[in-house]
């Protein structure tokens, strides 16, 4: 794919990857020629100038007037797929901000900033006036956020760091999959090995070590020995849900992603670990293909999640597919009155919502949950088909 792949990106494109691989060797050298693959990935995403998510590249499709996608960027997130996910949205986002007496909602890793001007348009609609608040580490993707979302003015602002005391709507799509991960094997002998990254020459090449103690009782926690079994943990998407409790007083924050409970997440036919890549809108499991020109994810354990927002303090108040809760929120309903408002624009849309939904394609792999505190209604998103006992 490697020719190819020049050719599609350009030379351009390949410089630049080339100059993220001299980096991540120097990492590799100075840190005395063995990286976790956790120090690996951070540096390959958001390595100040350089790294996927910190580099100025067209990472998202395109969403048109016509709610189509174009073909740009390296693969199509819900919110570019059609606006009706955004405004859905906003009708559990609303919920959570009237049960608050709140008009703030906080977004991490704001993408390109649709998400937020469907939400903000939506809850405009509704008389809801919501302070928008972003965090988002990307300064190429803050830029884009701000031109998208200019016509809010000082209703939106960006944000360096989690704040020190909240209250309302946190939203969180399609961020902690792209959170570093640790690497793991378990040996023949029954002994869990992390998986960091060497060099042999300019090549990136796989290499094992016994896991600390920290991380080996980590792994033995999530699943049994299983010789010659591979996957990941995500410490730091546990951490960022951890901390919500450290300054989130009341509210709920809304995570979207693709993911399982831990039983599914380690399941013995799932071997081979769930790292996965995203390059001009190809799925591929290569890591090391092209530093700096693709994305690197790994699937969310929704069960550590659920464990690490009750170590913090919170609550777990919703579990469910992305269908489900969509369907909840009230997915058809808006869908049938774009129909009356834009009968041309509705046709379109019936195969990107089918997308959505489908237990074949976003709707079923998708899941959201609800974490929070202080709340005592039940989220309009989990009315219905709530999987929470599953976690």
């Amino acid at each position: 794919m490697s020719r190819e792949l020049a050719i599609r990106v350009g030379a351009d494109a390949m410089a630049h990857s080339d100059r993220v691989s001299q980096h991540l060797l120097r990492l590799i050298d100075e840190a005395g020629g063995w990286l976790p693959f956790s120090g690996w990935m951070n540096a390959a995403l958001y390595a100040p100038g350089l790294g996927y998510y910190a580099a100025e590249s067209p990472k998202f499709a395109t969403r048109t007037d016509s709610s189509t996608t174009a073909g740009s960027g390296d693969f199509v997130t819900a919110p570019m797929l059609t606006r009706l996910f955004g405004r859905t949205l906003a009708a559990q986002v609303a919920q959570i901000l009237s049960a608050t007496a709140s008009h703030d909602v906080l977004e991490f890793g704001a993408g390109s900033g649709e998400l937020a001007a469907d939400i903000l348009g939506a809850l405009d609609a509704l008389g809801v006036m919501a302070h928008y608040h972003i965090l988002e580490v990307s300064a190429d993707l803050r830029d884009r956020q701000q031109r998208r979302l200019a016509a809010w003015g000082s209703r939106v602002h960006w944000l360096d760091q989690a704040p020190e005391a909240f209250a309302g709507c946190v939203v969180a799509n399609e961020v902690l999959d792209a959170m570093p991960v640790e690497c793991f094997r378990w040996s023949e002998s029954g002994v869990p090995m992390e998986r960091g990254i060497t060099r042999d020459g300019d090549r990136f090449v796989w290499q094992e070590r016994p896991a600390p103690a920290g991380l080996a009782h980590a792994i033995a926690q999530r699943m049994p020995p299983l010789p010659d079994y591979q996957s990941e943990i995500n410490l730091q998407a546990e951490a960022w849900a951890r901390g919500l409790g450290t300054w989130f007083s009341r509210g709920a924050a809304l995570i979207i992603d693709y993911g399982f409970p831990r039983r599914e997440y380690y399941h013995p036919q799932r071997h081979r670990g769930t790292l996965m890549c995203h390059i001009q809108h190809r799925a591929h499991d290569d890591v090391f293909l092209a530093p700096g020109l693709q994305d690197i994810t790994a699937h969310v354990d929704f069960t550590a999640i659920a464990d690490a927002a009750l170590e913090g303090g919170l609550e777990v108040l919703g579990y469910t597919s992305q269908a489900r809760f969509l369907i909840n929120a009230g997915l058809p309903e808006a869908w049938n009155r774009l129909m009356q408002e834009d009968p041309q624009t509705h046709a379109r849309e019936g195969r990107l919502i089918e997308k959505l939904i489908s237990e074949a394609e976003m709707g079923e792999l998708f899941k959201v949950m609800a974490i929070g505190r202080g709340l005592d209604c039940e989220l309009l998103g989990f009315t219905r088909g709530d999987r929470t006992v599953q976690l």
